[in-house]
C-alpha cells in the first residue's frame, strides 16, 4: 500500500477515471483498490461504501470541472463568446479522449444518470444537482445575453440552458455510442438556433 496520506486521493482518482470509461454497475471495490494500489481494508477506511465513494468522486470531479469552467468563462466580456467557450470545454474532453485512446467515453454524471436510474438515490441526488449547477451557469450567461439584447427573451434563461445542457448531454451520448466525435461539431450550431442567434 502506499503511503496513507494519499491512498484517499488515489482512490477517487481511480474511481473516477475507471466510472467514466468502465460504468458503475461492472466495477468492484477490489478492482478500484488494485488501480490506485492501495489494500482493500484502506477503501473501508476512507469510504462506508461504493455508493458513498461515487458521490464523492461526483463531487471532486465536479469540482475540478467546475473550476476549468470558470476560468473559460473569465475569458471574453462577451457573454455569447463565453457560452461558446463554455460548450467547447463541455465537449473538448470527448474530442480530447478519442484522439488520445481511439474511444469517447461520455460523461461520467451523464453515464452515471443512465446506469443508476433506477437505483443509488444518493448518487442520482448528486448527480441531479450537478445538473442544475450547469444550467445555473448557462443560464446567467443567457440572462447577461438578453440583457445586452443579444438573445430575445421570448424564452425564460433557464428554459434555454435546460434545453442546452440537455443538447450537448444528448450530443455527448450519440457520440459515445457511435465512437465518433462528429456529433460534437453540431452542438454549438444548434446552440446558436435554440438562442436566436444568426
Amino acid at each position: 500500500m502506499g503511503r496513507t496520506s494519499d491512498a484517499r486521493e488515489r482512490i477517487l482518482d481511480s474511481s473516477r477515471r475507471l466510472m467514466r470509461t468502465r460504468g458503475y454497475t461492472a466495477l468492484g471495490v477490489a478492482e478500484i483498490c488494485a488501480d490506485a494500489g492501495v489494500k482493500k481494508g484502506s477503501f473501508y477506511h476512507f469510504f462506508d461504501s461504493k455508493q458513498a465513494l461515487t458521490v464523492e468522486a461526483v463531487d471532486e470531479h465536479w469540482a475540478e470541472e467546475r473550476r476549468a469552467l470558470e476560468a473559460v468563462l473569465s475569458d471574453s466580456a462577451d457573454p455569447v463568446e463565453r457560452l461558446s467557450a463554455l460548450v467547447e470545454c463541455l465537449i473538448g474532453v470527448q474530442r480530447t479522449d478519442h484522439s488520445e485512446s481511439g474511444a469517447i467515453h461520455g460523461c461520467l454524471y451523464g453515464n452515471l444518470a443512465l446506469e443508476l436510474s433506477g437505483q443509488e438515490p444518493r448518487v442520482r441526488r448528486r448527480l441531479a444537482e450537478v445538473f442544475d449547477d450547469q444550467v445555473g451557469m448557462v443560464a446567467r450567461l443567457v440572462g447577461e445575453a438578453q440583457e445586452a439584447g443579444l438573445i430575445g427573451r421570448e424564452t425564460g434563461a433557464e428554459a434555454l440552458a435546460r434545453s442546452m445542457v440537455a443538447q450537448i448531454e444528448g450530443a455527448v451520448l450519440l457520440a459515445r455510442v457511435r465512437n465518433d466525435p462528429s456529433p460534437l461539431d453540431e452542438v454549438w450550431p444548434s446552440a446558436r438556433r435554440l438562442l436566436g442567434l444568426t
